[in-house]
């Protein structure tokens, strides 16, 4: 029986550097054999050092760009990224409550890895009220937790337990929902993400890669995520593979970077590792 390849949606923004966002995005899900689609929430002007502006579309040819998909291709997964606004975040909570989208997998993108801001303020509240509820995984990292909780980001392994914990308590508490909090920003020689679904806390151990190519690391990884998510779905512990697969294939594209010479800041990762023969 001929596998069925996946159709996956990024809907989020577009990075011309192409390191993060949309092109990242489809980036993974070829690499992992899903087949991408894109939805445009937000136009950057960003290189590998900076997001010098942003422009968003109207929400209503937003809402148009969803409804003409959805209406043609059976999306098996979604991810979402840099959504930008309150009305953004409002119309995308939206139309994928309309169309009862599955493994919506939502990185809050908020702050650039250059440090500029992504996420308007008063959009934050907006996700926690209408998107997290459709959300099946959420991926924040340690300052994206901080924001959604309204603390300081967990500055340990066992603050992160507590945080995850809350997190998990902002999702769904009647239906399966996963949180993947994601430790990079603590120090050490190893990086300690934490998978949960209100029941079981998992320790994910990795070593760290020094390296400066980390541009669109949070993007890649929950484009991974969901385009494994279907591909799993059925088999033995399917989110916890796909979490692993995710991260595994995400390691071994930040190892590799140092073949790519993309731009003089935080370079992106080699999607295509497997594929591109090594110099």
């Amino acid at each position: 029986m001929q596998r069925q390849i996946p159709n996956v949606v990024s809907i989020a923004g577009v990075d011309p550097s192409g390191g993060a966002g949309v092109f990242a995005d489809i980036k993974t899900f070829s690499a992992l054999g899903a087949y991408g689609c894109g939805v445009v929430a937000a136009l950057t002007a960003q290189n590998t050092q900076a997001v010098t502006g942003v422009h968003t579309p109207p929400t209503d040819f937003l809402r148009l760009q969803i409804d003409t998909l959805f209406a043609d291709v059976a999306i098996h997964a979604v991810k979402l990224g840099m959504l930008g606004s309150a009305e953004i975040v409002a119309t995308v909570a939206d139309r994928l409550a309309h169309f009862d989208a599955p493994f919506v997998v939502c990185d809050p993108v908020m702050v650039a890895k250059s440090g500029d801001h992504l996420l308007a303020r008063n959009a934050v509240a907006m996700l926690i009220e209408a998107l997290l509820p459709r959300s099946f995984m959420i991926t924040p990292n340690l300052p994206e937790a901080g924001v959604l909780l309204e603390q300081r980001p967990p500055e340990t392994v066992k603050e992160m337990y507590r945080a995850a914990e809350r997190l998990r308590e902002m999702l769904p508490l009647s239906s399966e929902r996963w949180v993947l909090l994601k430790g990079g920003h603590l120090p050490g020689s190893d990086v300690v993400d934490l998978l949960f679904d209100g029941d079981r806390m998992i320790e994910l151990p990795a070593p760290r890669i020094e390296t400066k190519n980390t541009h669109g690391t949070g993007c890649t990884l929950s484009s991974a995520i969901a385009a494994l998510l279907p591909q799993r779905a059925g088999g033995f512990r399917p989110v916890e593979a796909a979490v692993r697969d995710a991260r595994d294939y995400l390691l071994r594209a930040i190892a590799a970077s140092g073949a790519l010479s993309v731009g003089k800041g935080h370079g992106p990762v080699h999607h295509f590792h497997r594929w591109w023969p090594s110099a």
